[in-house]
């Protein structure tokens, strides 16, 4: 008889190696930022107008966190791991990943049109005036960055209400909710935060643009038939 250890019996090869990466990365953006390397400001989404840019920052910013605590990608990778967990099982690791990358890049996208639509065309001026005072405006568009796997994971949360419409989700451990009805009202709660600008640099657009992205493709997967139409949980 085959025995699996722990270490791979607590999450399906996926979802473990992407925690194992965003927390690596997480602690070697702490080192070399002591070095003067930025893996943020190289690798962080970046707006599309500003000289920092680079497409391939559509997937790397999913993979890195602020650096100013643990919170950010502790929080993100419990998600990660207590959501996707299941998905990955049914899914497969090919399409699970698959998945969770296009959330990550729908994200990204939405998040590059909300600054759009918030900053305008700023081509007509020299400086933006800032908490430091007023800068450049190409120095001020190449301080917007984000970062964080957030996009992803509401993506895998938009997935997990799908396909486990009626499992109970206990908020802080306590109290009990059917998952179908703690996606729908995370969902609302983003867009209300997003549309009153309400919870500072937290990008609440980029996380609707992940369950948006993911409930694309998975009604596009469903009409190929690659996935059941409804499930028995």
């Amino acid at each position: 008889m085959q025995q699996t250890s722990v270490w791979t019996r607590w999450a399906p090869p996926a979802t473990r190696n992407l925690i194992v990466i965003n927390i690596l990365l997480w602690l070697a953006s702490l080192a070399l930022l002591r070095h003067g390397i930025d893996l943020d400001s190289l690798f962080g989404l970046h707006y599309f107008a500003a000289s920092d840019f680079r497409l391939y920052q559509l997937l790397t910013y999913g993979l890195l966190h602020s650096r100013a605590g643990l919170d950010h990608v502790l929080s993100n990778m419990f998600a990660l791991w207590m959501f996707g967990s299941s998905i990955e099982r049914l899914w497969g690791s090919k399409r699970f990943l698959i998945y969770y990358f296009v959330c990550g890049i729908s994200a990204g996208l939405m998040q590059e049109l909300s600054w759009l639509y918030e900053l305008g065309d700023l081509s007509a001026y020299s400086g933006v005036a800032t908490e430091q005072g007023v800068i450049p405006v190409a120095s001020y568009m190449n301080q917007l960055i984000t970062i964080g796997a957030s996009g992803s994971v509401f993506g895998i949360l938009l997935a997990f209400g799908v396909i486990f419409p009626n499992v109970r989700i206990y908020i802080y451990f306590l109290f009990p909710m059917k998952a179908k009805y703690f996606v729908l009202l995370y969902g609302l709660l983003e867009l209300f935060l997003g549309v009153s600008n309400t919870g500072g640099s937290v990008a609440h657009f980029a996380h609707l643009g992940g369950m948006i992205g993911g409930l694309i493709l998975i009604l596009l997967w469903r009409k190929k038939g690659e996935l059941p139409n409804d499930y028995y949980h």
